[in-house]
């Protein structure tokens, strides 16, 4: 491919009619609070071209590490969502799970969960507009715990895989 195609291809993505995005996360630092109640952390992935972005479609495949650490079951399970906003709290709602929605993670071994596929797949986003006009926007991943598995704050995972993105930017102001 050669000449003014290539060069379109290449432009910025607010340029592009369809943006298709993979984000390669590699031993991304998530710190985790669990020493009352879900265990719950957050961590930025990547980020969002200034603009209004109108998501096509989203899959993950993340794995995440746990310490080895007593505070920390082997064997923890929990759930994990990616969202436009960092989780706050214990729980991964609205805009902490607007990418992908809350995806169970089967039981970890030595710590280690399995890569977990999580994907849009009832269309909940079809259609729906992320205001990014003001360049604020990540793509952040969050991470439950479940409660009898975590018993200590600030507990270091790490998280590995890749996240697959297809939207449109639709200007800016």
């Amino acid at each position: 491919m050669k000449g003014l195609v290539r060069s379109l291809g290449r432009g910025a993505p607010q340029s592009q009619p369809i943006v298709k995005q993979t984000i390669s996360v590699r031993s991304l630092a998530l710190e985790v609070d669990g020493a009352t109640g879900v265990g719950w952390g957050t961590a930025v992935a990547g980020d969002f071209p200034e603009g209004n972005i109108v998501l096509l479609g989203v899959v993950s495949y993340l794995q995440f590490t746990g310490p080895t650490d007593a505070a920390l079951v082997d064997t923890w399970e929990g759930d994990y969502g990616v969202g436009s906003t960092p989780a706050s709290d214990a729980t991964i709602t609205a805009g902490d799970v607007d990418l992908i929605p809350s995806t169970a993670l089967a039981a970890a071994t030595a710590e280690v969960s399995p890569k977990t596929r999580g994907v849009q797949a009832d269309g909940a986003f079809a259609g729906v507009v992320l205001d990014n006009t003001d360049n604020s926007l990540e793509i952040n991943v969050n991470l439950l715990v479940d409660d009898a598995d975590i018993s200590a704050d600030d507990l270091a995972f790490t998280v590995d895989g890749e996240i697959y993105l297809s939207y449109v930017v639709l200007g800016d102001d």
